[in-house]
């Protein structure tokens, strides 16, 4: 029986376990699991999940926490669902932070949210503005601290580059790198989307960036009503922005003038 390779991380007060007997698929784990993030070595006991893709003749499996969730011939296709598992199972488990569906870059000393759903063009934009000199927080989740600073998400990017699945792509593979929080958030974008839309985008109050973040979170307000007020801090330093764009590339361009740049 091949030797089980294992490693864990904590990413956010989630303790992530990760195991397979496959060592071309513990390198794809190592490669896409919060790949800044430490790996430690434990007794396989108290994580609060436990990822393991096993390979079964000619195909990969992912499982979680012993369930299987999918199945794929190439690891490159599993990626995208495992990346999502992980991502479940941290939001789950946040701790003191409080997360909002957003693309999320750092420009300067200051971080560019760009809130929306799941599907709603946000990778696309941050992959144009990370090849410009934006450096990368997130493409799905900004992860905001009783302070209402924000902190980096370190997981790969899911780009579709015109095809029709979504295939993980780190932030070096775009001239970019990771960035290092935590940061106060300068800029909150929020666009509607349409290919044969122009950019015509407005300046709105604070109040209105506040309902921007609500909007976007995955956390229900009854269940957390201090989020408010944590949302309330993050918003305090921000330039807030509704409207719509057409072509990623365009919609780039005027961010990047917008926030003066990148450095």
């Amino acid at each position: 029986m091949p030797n089980l390779k294992a490693f864990e991380v904590q990413a956010f007060g989630c303790h992530i376990r990760v195991e397979t007997s496959c060592s071309e698929a513990y390198d794809a784990l190592e490669r896409y699991i919060f790949p800044p993030f430490p790996r430690t070595q434990h007794a396989p006991s108290g994580a609060d999940i436990a990822v393991k893709v096993e390979r079964v003749d000619d195909r990969f499996l992912l499982l979680a926490n012993g369930t299987e969730i999918t199945v794929s011939e190439s690891l490159i296709n599993l990626a995208p669902a495992l990346i999502r598992v992980v991502d479940d199972a941290v939001i789950r488990n946040l701790g003191n932070f409080r997360a909002v569906h957003a693309g999320t870059v750092l420009c300067g000393r200051q971080a560019l949210l760009l809130p929306g759903a799941t599907h709603a063009g946000k990778s696309s934009i941050v992959a144009k503005l990370l090849r410009r000199g934006a450096k990368y927080f997130s493409d799905e989740y900004a992860l905001i601290d009783p302070d209402g600073f924000v902190h980096a998400y370190p997981r790969p990017l899911l780009l579709r580059n015109g095809m029709p699945e979504q295939i993980p792509v780190l932030p070096e593979e775009l001239n970019s790198s990771f960035g290092v929080g935590p940061v106060p958030i300068g800029w909150i974008l929020c666009f509607e989307y349409q290919p044969t839309y122009l950019w015509d985008v407005e300046k709105v109050p604070q109040s209105e960036g506040l309902m921007l973040l609500l909007r976007n979170t995955p956390h229900a307000l009854e269940d957390s009503p201090s989020m408010v007020d944590v949302f309330l801090k993050a918003v305090a330093r921000a330039e807030c922005y509704v409207g719509r764009r057409g072509d990623a590339e365009e919609a780039a361009d005027y961010i990047e003038k917008l926030v003066g740049g990148f450095a």
